[in-house]
């Protein structure tokens, strides 16, 4: 299916149709603040093996990372966090971040392996906002690289995404033009926060 959805004003009708999807072990392709993204209901194992075979990966050793509503929606799968770090990820967010935190025991129980991290995006974008509103849960995610051209390492313009993905996933999110720009990668595992990538977002202190 693909759904074009106000990249501001999200209707509730449409959201209601991706939520639908996610929970029947939907594979879906969304834009976020950055770059266009594909992802599943992280509660779906279902979902997950098929997100995995849509990549060429297995699902449980890949480094998807959890897109959230907030650091509420967020909390059961990180391991206690200090309170410096804490403000410091609140005060970028939500955001064109992705922050490498400490993971609960409820990680390794996804990924099936001893994982000490995971990466949790938090991006500024309405319909990825409403969505997981209405979800209750975060997606397993990555962002959507395109495979054939060296020059675009993102998908950008939803045509291209529709052409290459509407018979692989099982829904497309039309919001409009996406960036080429990643996330900016923060670890922040431990005390001391350092910029493993620079993105589209910028840090302050």
């Amino acid at each position: 299916m693909y759904l074009n959805i106000h990249s501001q004003n999200p209707e509730p009708r449409k959201l209601e149709q991706v939520v639908k999807c996610l929970e029947k072990n939907g594979v879906i392709i969304y834009p976020t603040d950055s770059v266009y993204a594909i992802g599943c209901d992280m509660r779906n194992p279902k979902a997950i093996e098929k997100l995995g075979n849509i990549r060429k990966i297995d699902a449980r050793d890949a480094l998807f990372s959890l897109v959230c509503k907030d650091m509420s929606q967020a909390s059961a799968f990180l391991a206690p966090i200090s309170t410096v770090i804490y403000r410091a990820i609140k005060q970028h967010t939500p955001g064109p971040f992705t922050f490498i935190l400490p993971a609960s025991p409820a990680i390794t129980k996804l990924f099936d392996k001893k994982r000490k991290t995971i990466g949790i995006r938090f991006p500024d974008n309405p319909i990825v906002l409403a969505m997981l509103d209405r979800l209750g849960s975060p997606l397993l995610t990555t962002s959507l690289h395109s495979e054939t051209d060296e020059i675009q390492e993102y998908y950008v313009d939803p045509e291209d995404i529709k052409n290459d993905f509407q018979y692989k996933v099982d829904m497309i999110i039309d919001g409009g033009v996406g960036g080429n720009i990643p996330s900016t990668l923060v670890d922040c595992s431990v005390d001391e926060i350092i910029i493993l990538r620079q993105g589209l977002g910028v840090w302050t202190d």
